[in-house]
């Protein structure tokens, strides 16, 4: 026998049904963003790393099931790739700003506050590294954009040494590598004391630019 339905509500969330002798209620998946996505998987992946990552972990953030995520995406592997390409694109963007920068003294302080704007990629960037390079065509995919938005990273950095060379402001001797290094884990050092930003930038960029000795 199939039950008569005498009347049906609907409101956020879920979906009420009134039988004759019952009520059913019947709940709607929750409706999430690109945004939502990307920020709440960032979020994980910051906290729990790449193989501490699931699909239960960002389903919970986001308070959706985990089949929501699979209609998506059939892995993590997929998710974090496209996640950090977003990422990338967003970094590059910044990065080519740099070029509205007269000269390198401006140049290195816009280089200074990107990167500690954007303190979290390289840890980001190294989660991805973790990604096995035999994963399906899509995460193959990711990963050769991903290594072109490397080099072209990599590229734009190269050509801010190269002008600082130029222009007499960094020590020829000192290999490129090691200078944008220096640069780059100044951001990991803590700030235990609670140092207001600003201060904080301009002690790291005075010890980059004359060091720690009187």
């Amino acid at each position: 026998m199939v039950a008569r339905i005498a009347r049906k509500e609907e409101y956020a969330g879920a979906c009420r049904i009134y039988l004759y002798n019952e009520v059913i209620v019947i709940a709607r998946e929750r409706k999430f963003t690109t945004d939502d996505l990307f920020r709440e998987t960032g979020h994980v992946l910051l906290a729990q790393g790449y193989e501490g990552f699931t699909f239960s972990i960002l389903a919970e953030r986001l308070q959706v099931s985990r089949g929501a995520l699979y209609k998506y995406y059939d892995n993590k592997d997929e998710l974090i790739s496209d996640f950090m390409i977003h990422e990338m694109d967003r970094f590059l963007a910044e990065l080519r700003e740099i070029d509205n920068c007269p000269d390198f003294e401006s140049r290195f302080r816009y280089l200074l506050d990107l990167i500690f704007k954007r303190r979290t990629i390289h840890q980001l960037i190294s989660s991805v590294q973790q990604i096995p390079r035999s994963g399906n065509a899509k995460v193959k995919a990711n990963l050769a954009r991903l290594d072109q938005l490397h080099l072209d990273m990599y590229a734009r950095l190269g050509s801010f040494v190269g002008q600082g060379r130029r222009e007499g402001k960094l020590r020829s001797h000192l290999p490129d590598g090691l200078v944008l290094g220096f640069i780059f884990q100044s951001i990991m050092i803590p700030n235990h004391s609670g140092i207001p930003y600003e201060e904080w930038v301009a002690a790291i960029e005075d010890i980059i630019r004359h060091g720690i000795m009187a």
